[in-house]
């Protein structure tokens, strides 16, 4: 998992994988959306098969890239209980805000 978010920390990466959520692409499509060069886009590929996040394969003369879910999924197993605290505390910081504003509208 240490190796998925080291590779998930590059925003060129992570804008690989959105483009990749809609299903395999070839390098070529890759290159043409980001706005960097196609050796940065190969390098920024093999970062992220080296993680596991992606699997290619060859038809023909491309090759297909694709998400491979299952070190997200651990990302996200690891990642809940962060999104349990933060939701707790955004849910107390909207009770604190529901009672202030409730006893700032009172006349005193």
């Amino acid at each position: 998992m240490v190796a998925a978010l080291a590779a998930l920390a590059e925003p060129h990466r992570q804008q690989i994988l959105d483009l990749l959520l809609d299903g395999p692409r070839p390098v070529g499509d890759l290159v043409a959306a980001l706005p960097v060069s196609q050796p940065a886009v190969s390098k920024h590929l093999r970062v992220l098969r080296d993680a596991g996040l992606v699997d290619v394969r060859v038809d023909a003369q491309r090759r297909l890239y694709s998400i491979r879910p299952e070190p997200l999924r651990a990302v996200d197993e690891w990642l809940a209980p962060y999104r349990r605290l933060w939701a707790d505390r955004l849910d107390a910081l909207e009770r604190h805000l529901d009672r202030t504003a409730h006893t700032e509208g009172e006349p005193s």
